[in-house]
């Protein structure tokens, strides 16, 4: 299980959710992926992209203007 630290501050929807998608094809199953992103639309589309890829949403915290979302590879 590895734990891979993600960093998409200044980006813009759509390109966060793409960029995790794409990091996600090349972690295995329990590898543990930590997204930072400043764009506000990138916590419900987050919610949404882990609802329908089965993958966990450990955690997601706001600290300052970031968003920190903690997720799980199914």
């Amino acid at each position: 299980m590895a734990k891979t630290e993600l960093d998409f501050k200044g980006m813009s929807c759509p390109m966060p959710i793409m960029k995790t998608a794409m990091a996600f094809k090349k972690a295995a199953s329990g590898d543990i992926v930590e997204v930072v992103c400043d764009d506000p639309g990138f916590e419900p589309d987050i919610r949404a992209w882990c609802n329908e890829t089965g993958n966990v949403l450990d955690s997601i915290e706001k600290k300052d203007k970031d968003i920190v979302a903690t997720i799980i590879k199914k």
